[in-house]
């Protein structure tokens, strides 16, 4: 038994061993690199999610996540990874603020997720408050989760998809709009106004969306980034030049599968058909780049009502 401890915390963990050409090895458990952004752990955690392939937490929630401006920059450092050999075979993370965690592994590792949600749950709490995300078909992971106290709750994680080969991405524009994209126009200002908007700010009464020097330069830092690709970010621009609506695609060939996200609308410029035009241009832009499907984490009636479909969802598990 080896006691891992991260700055106040301590978890006990079991010595696993692994054989690799006939050779009896442990299993490492390491913290994540202090340092947010695009550092040499971010690319070996996307690495493993890349050979993990899809599951409760993809590629591009980790990608959407390292340069997120929401991100709780301070505890990056309390991600854990358990490596085999120094590759990395699980992760237990969370997802821009601590409260809720992901622990995933290769199939291979998953007897592993005993030790990492007693991590978690030690390290990636907030206020005491803490949910663990488990696939809903992950049977034996709800099996180590109910022996250890948590219960689930009505709270959900759901993914759509769309497949190329099954629906059309066709769609029309009103008269005076076009399409754009961040590679063509890359405007700071434009793109976090229509989120801004679109995610209900200003109709929330959090007042007009407010512009800054340290607003360009965050999302400067956020887009202008490996394994972002400016001519998937795409926008539907009005007659007078503002961003309508938002699509973010995020793609990358040896995932075989694009991510939807984010998504926005001007509430200006609903019930017009934008987002759909945004959402089906982006999965168009992929599907020339070799996707098959393109994934979304939502269930809202506006996604199947372009064509995605229910793909998976996973359950929010709490201590009773």
């Amino acid at each position: 038994m080896i006691i891992y401890k991260v700055g106040i915390y301590a978890i006990f963990i079991k010595v696993y061993t692994s054989s690799k050409g006939g050779v009896s090895m442990p299993i490492q458990f390491r913290n994540y690199t202090k340092q947010p952004g695009i550092t040499e752990d971010y690319h070996k955690v996307r690495d493993f999610f890349i050979r993990l392939g899809y599951a409760e937490f993809t590629y591009t929630r980790w990608d959407w996540m390292a340069t997120h401006g929401y991100l709780d920059k301070s505890a990056v450092g309390k991600i854990g990874i358990w490596e085999d050999d120094k590759q990395i075979v699980g992760v237990a993370t969370y997802d821009c603020q601590l409260g809720d965690a992901f622990c995933l592994t290769l199939p291979e590792y998953s007897y592993l997720k005993k030790d990492m949600l007693l991590y978690a749950k030690d390290n990636l709490s907030k206020d005491e408050k803490f949910g663990v995300v488990i696939s809903d078909t992950d049977l034996k992971f709800q099996d180590i989760a109910a022996n250890l106290g948590f219960i689930a709750t009505c709270q959900k994680e759901s993914d759509a998809i769309f497949y190329l080969d099954k629906t059309s991405t066709e769609y029309s524009l009103p008269d005076g709009f076009h399409i754009t994209t961040m590679k063509e126009t890359f405007d700071p200002y434009q793109y976090l106004r229509v989120l801004w908007k679109g995610f209900n700010h200003e109709l929330d009464g959090e007042g007009d969306f407010q512009f800054s020097n340290e607003k360009e330069l965050a999302c400067k830092e956020e887009m202008i980034r490996p394994n972002v690709d400016l001519n998937l970010k795409v926008a539907a621009v009005a007659p007078d030049g503002n961003f309508a609506a938002y699509c973010g695609m995020w793609y990358d060939p040896e995932a075989g599968y694009a991510v939807i996200e984010p998504v926005a609308t001007d509430p200006q410029y609903r019930k017009m058909g934008l987002g759909k035009a945004v959402v089906l241009e982006g999965i168009r832009r992929v599907g020339e780049l070799g996707a098959k499907t393109a994934l979304v984490g939502s269930s809202q009636q506006f996604y199947y009502s372009i064509g995605l479909r229910p793909f998976s969802t996973s359950t929010i598990w709490r201590e009773k």
